[in-house]
């Protein structure tokens, strides 16, 4: 250095800048900040400095990010160390000096691009490499897009790593976890060089971007599905998971993205909705967005817009594949990030709606977002990104056509089958489901309900250039087919335990002056998640004769012996009821989807639990079945309480007992903990379980 400006040592003050920017989790050997908020670091001299206002005169600071960093696109800083720092530039302010040392507190904007950073001294016409640190999103400051008020929320938002995600059906949501593990030390440079790759991709090497949280959720977003570039995951719907971890066997985002990194970039199989959504959480919290998971039940996917979807069945009322990609899902999972929206009016400004999987869009990229949650309830379809996306998701009517066997189609009647029920995330600073619908919709059949559908249906028939079969099914269904003096009703447990027969209950009334001859066809069908039938399971056709003003009562019972074998990897079973009327056009349906639950998988833990002290959880697994449960593995995992996953292989379960395994461990970490359970046999594949325990302090 020049003369009187020698360096010998930088300090970062990792420990003390860490805590304070909420990043000790991350990391405690390297410097982690938020932008907006400043950080010390002490610069020591190996010979004293006795004129300090002089030299500070001749002292700059320097940041850059960057591979090729330059002052012309902004990813290089200068900048004087002054006696007041500017808090919405970079600055460094000399906070103590002496003849041997000067502490300094150095400033980062609000806007600066989140990245990882050299920091640089320039004296005497030459520069001082201080060290490195990573600059992060800060939902703790007012300047910054992605400020969130509630402390409460950024700790679930951005600080948990342990998170619920919600399958099932709207009337059975099972609670999956899922360690999102945004903190583990190797995830934060995964996150940028996801952002490298992604940026690569599309050919952008403009690091100022990265300043936007609405640019760094579409490259995550446009990353994490193979069909955009080569992603991080390869979907799969089908169950056919050939060479690949089956997307059920998944326990947290971590493996995924060493995988991905590992592979040198290659897509890693499998993944289907809520582990592109699971995996998103983890970057976009990592890079401090306050980021959640969110499940919507009976969901319309790939409508490209359009407000109708089909379905159909054939004359004996079993479900039908089409060649057409538009379907009802059981359920989809997407993320929500907060975030002001500077690009739009200020009401748009708050949760964002941002899904990784695929759509068939007719412009644009596969994945759809951020899209402002109030535009999408206000119906407000041509705001940016892909509102008229997810409120035709959320709000399209579903149709069910009978295939006859000439091929001819004929609407069925059938009682509405609602679109978007119970959207569901996990609530803030508990384990416990809380239903977000309200924030999507309003309530069905509403005024508001129908003046906000009213508008979206007149703007997305606006954008319209050409007219597909399904809008015109959409906007012609003819309201004169009803007949209302018949009417059927399914009901059946939404939930009944594997092993166990089904119950259905069919009411038919007869309001007519006479009496009617009909058909009645009952079906259980398996499905994949994502509406795609597996295989009819069961089946039987009866024959009434419905006298005038007449209600009649079937019950009937699906038998364990006849959907054990095809069940699929999520439990849905779709049952259908189809009531024909003797000489008569009309065709009445009604349909009920529901989980089958799997037997108890229980953890229980000692009363009181110290850090570094051994201790043994206890895992029992009912076997309710009147056959045994063959070769039965137990994945066990759980942060702070085991390192890495362990594996128990338990062969097999007798009928009608109860299996105990110990699982002996030492905490680590101290405060919530959790441990997670996986069990896969011949006949379950998706069995978890977990539980939290308080860890005290050593």
């Amino acid at each position: 250095m020049g003369q009187g400006l020698s360096i010998e040592k930088c300090d970062f003050k990792i420990t003390m800048n860490n805590n304070n920017h909420h990043t000790e989790e991350i990391s405690t050997e390297r410097l982690m900040v938020r932008r907006g908020q400043p950080f010390t670091i002490t610069v020591s001299f190996s010979a004293p400095i006795h004129n300090y206002l002089q030299q500070l005169k001749r002292t700059l600071l320097i940041v850059q990010t960057g591979s090729h960093p330059s002052k012309a696109d902004g990813t290089q800083t200068e900048f004087p160390i002054s006696s007041l720092g500017d808090q919405k530039q970079w600055s460094a302010a000399l906070e103590e000096w002496d003849p041997c040392f000067w502490t300094i507190s150095v400033n980062t904007p609000a806007n600066a691009p989140i990245g990882q950073y050299a920091l640089l001294l320039h004296a005497s016409k030459s520069d001082c490499h201080l060290g490195n640190f990573t600059l992060l999103f800060n939902p703790w400051c007012q300047d910054d897009e992605v400020f969130l008020a509630n402390e409460a929320q950024r700790q679930e938002y951005i600080l948990n790593q342990e998170g619920v995600i919600y399958l099932g059906t709207e009337n059975a949501v099972l609670a999956q976890p899922w360690d999102f593990s945004q903190f583990e030390e190797d995830i934060v440079d995964i996150c940028f060089t996801l952002l490298d790759v992604g940026e690569r991709h599309q050919r952008d090497k403009d690091h100022t971007q990265r300043k936007n949280p609405i640019y760094i959720c579409r490259t995550v977003a446009a990353m994490l599905n193979c069909d955009e570039f080569r992603g991080i995951l390869t979907e799969c719907g089908t169950g056919q998971y050939y060479n690949g971890t089956p997307p059920s066997k998944w326990l947290g985002s971590r493996p995924i993205l060493q995988q991905w990194v590992a592979s040198q970039y290659k897509p890693v199989r499998y993944g289907q909705c809520w582990v592109f959504a699971a995996v998103m959480c983890s970057v976009l919290r990592c890079l401090g967005i306050p980021t959640r998971v969110v499940t919507g039940f009976t969901w319309a996917h790939n409508t490209n817009s359009s407000l109708s979807v089909d379905e159909y069945y054939d004359e004996d009322g079993t479900l039908l594949t089409q060649d057409k990609s538009a379907r009802v899902w059981t359920f989809h999972v997407w993320n929500e990030c907060w975030m002001a929206r500077a690009d739009l009016l200020q009401e748009y400004s708050g949760w964002q709606a941002l899904d990784a999987t695929c759509q068939e869009k007719s412009t644009g990229p596969s994945f759809c977002g951020p899209a402002p949650v109030q535009a999408i309830k206000k119906g407000d379809t041509e705001v940016d990104y892909d509102v008229c996306y997810f409120f035709a998701a959320l709000n399209a009517k579903c149709q069910v056509w009978i295939k006859k066997a000439d091929d001819t189609l004929k609407p069925a009647l059938s009682s509405t089958k609602y679109i978007g029920n119970n959207i569901s995330t996990k609530s803030v600073g508990s384990e416990r489901c809380e239903d977000i619908t309200h924030s999507y919709k309003y309530p069905e059949g509403s005024l508001q309900g129908k003046e906000v559908l009213d508008k979206a249906y007149r703007k997305i028939k606006k954008l319209e250039t050409t007219s597909s079969s399904s809008e015109t099914h959409f906007s012609s269904i003819p309201t004169a087919l009803e007949e209302p003096n018949l009417f059927i009703h399914l009901q059946s447990q939404s939930s009944p335990l594997l092993g166990q027969d089904v119950p259905l209950s069919i009411e038919m009334f007869n309001h007519s002056g006479g009496e009617k001859a009909t058909d009645l066809i009952v079906g259980a069908q398996s499905l994949h998640y994502n509406g795609v039938p597996i295989t009819q399971l069961w089946k039987e056709e009866f024959h009434f004769i419905l006298k005038s003003n007449e209600a009649n009562n079937l019950q009937v019972s699906v038998p364990y012996s006849q959907y054990r074998k095809e069940l699929g990897e999520n439990h849905l079973l779709r049952l259908t009821a189809m009531l024909r009327v003797e000489d008569s056009f009309y065709v009445h349906f009604a349909q009920e989807e529901i989980s089958i639950c799997d037997p108890a998988l229980t953890i229980e833990f000692p009363e009181n639990m110290v850090q570094y002290q051994p201790s043994i959880a206890k895992i029992s697994l009912l076997n309710p079945l009147t056959e045994p449960l063959e070769k039965c593995v137990i994945v066990v995992a759980g942060r702070g309480l085991i390192y890495k996953q362990r594996e128990y292989r338990l062969d097999s379960v007798q009928p009608k007992s109860i299996r105990q395994l110990q699982i002996p461990f030492t905490p680590t970490q101290a405060g919530p903990r959790r441990l997670t359970a996986h069990l896969t046999c011949l006949q379950l594949q998706n069995l978890k379980s977990y539980k939290t325990i308080d860890v005290a302090a050593a």
